[in-house]
């Protein structure tokens, strides 16, 4: 584990959440259409507190994307500002919970606080980890070809060059194919 187990949740959320919409990972469509799906993310990602249930929130969270984007393109200081613009806005006032099997971690928003809010102060809270870690390298963009998705490379070597999607696999075929005829010339 490169950070706490709370932080490494976050930042997978993060470039998950980053990588929905259309033309984004491996679906061409948006992911999160409507409330309903907003609300089976939530479940799947087991976020806790007050469950999304308004197309303002979903909206929100679209809007919220490109922001968490571009993030992954910031150097160090305009990473800083923009964590502590999210922490600003977002109201952020921590404290320690305990739910799950996450032990002791930090939330930063009141848990009836919406969904894009929470996910915004969670962002910036485990990116202070990652600042203050000097690990910054650690926020990608895929090598694959094509692709535009974010990921966080949570190896222990810093190795991860592609995004949960395809993109991995592709290579590798490309890769033995290349090989292959590479041997059979």
């Amino acid at each position: 584990m490169v950070f706490t187990a709370d932080t490494d949740l976050t930042l997978t959320h993060a470039a998950a959440v980053a990588n929905t919409g259309p033309g984004l990972g491996d679906e061409d469509r948006e992911e999160l259409p409507d409330v309903a799906a907003l609300g089976a993310w939530f479940d799947r990602w087991e976020w806790t507190g007050r469950r999304p249930s308004s197309r303002a929130e979903l909206e929100a969270v679209h809007a919220l994307r490109p922001r968490l984007r571009r993030l992954w393109s910031l150097r160090e200081d305009a990473l800083v500002d923009e964590v502590n613009a999210l922490l600003a806005e977002g109201g952020a006032l921590p404290r320690l919970v305990r739910h799950g099997d996450i032990g002791w971690h930090v939330h930063a928003t009141s848990d009836e606080a919406p969904i894009a809010q929470r996910i915004a102060v969670e962002v910036g809270m485990a990116l202070v980890d990652v600042i203050r870690a000097g690990e910054v390298d650690r926020l990608r963009t895929c090598a694959g070809e094509d692709c535009e998705d974010v990921l966080v490379d949570l190896s222990r070597n810093r190795s991860r060059k592609f995004c949960d999607g395809t993109c991995g696999t592709r290579a590798n075929v490309a890769a033995y194919r290349a090989r292959k005829a590479a041997a059979d010339s």
